[in-house]
């Protein structure tokens, strides 16, 4: 990898799409499978899902991968 692609750092959209929905962290947890501490922890940028993970909470958000996450 070269310097730039070492400093993408990968960025979600996660709250915002939730709240659009009208889903607290605890019921989009439930609808996807994790603890609610790791829809959390992705939210706030401490942990980046799985990509199978990634697909699932776009296809619960009723979203495009390049609407929930994106490169900063």
């Amino acid at each position: 990898m070269n310097d730039k692609t070492e400093q993408l750092i990968l960025k979600n959209r996660l709250k915002i799409a939730r709240a659009e929905k009208n889903m607290t962290q605890g019921e989009l947890a439930s609808a996807v499978g994790v603890s609610r501490q790791t829809i959390s922890s992705i939210e706030t940028g401490q942990f980046n899902p799985t990509a199978k993970l990634a697909l699932i909470l776009c296809i619960a958000l009723d979203k495009k991968f390049e609407e929930l996450f994106y490169f900063d």
